[in-house]
C-alpha cells in the first residue's frame, strides 16, 4: 500500500497532540476551547440536542 507523507504527518501530529493529554477527549476539547477563546473567536457551548425519538415524544404530548 502506498503511503502519503502528508497524511502520515497529519496522523503523527494528531497522535502526539492526543498523547499530550493522555488521550483524554475531554481534556483535548477543553484545550481547543481555550485556544478559541485566546484567538478572540466566539466560543459557543454545545447544548444537548434531543434525538428524533425524543423530539417525536415531545410533540406527541
Amino acid at each position: 500500500m502506498k503511503t502519503n507523507p502528508i497524511i502520515d504527518e497529519i496522523h503523527n501530529t494528531r497522535r502526539e497532540y492526543a498523547e499530550r493529554f493522555g488521550n483524554d477527549l475531554h481534556a483535548i476539547c477543553e484545550d481547543a476551547r481555550r485556544k478559541q477563546g485566546r484567538q478572540g473567536r466566539r466560543v459557543v457551548p454545545a447544548s444537548p440536542k434531543p434525538s428524533e425519538q425524543q423530539d417525536m415524544n415531545i410533540h406527541a404530548a
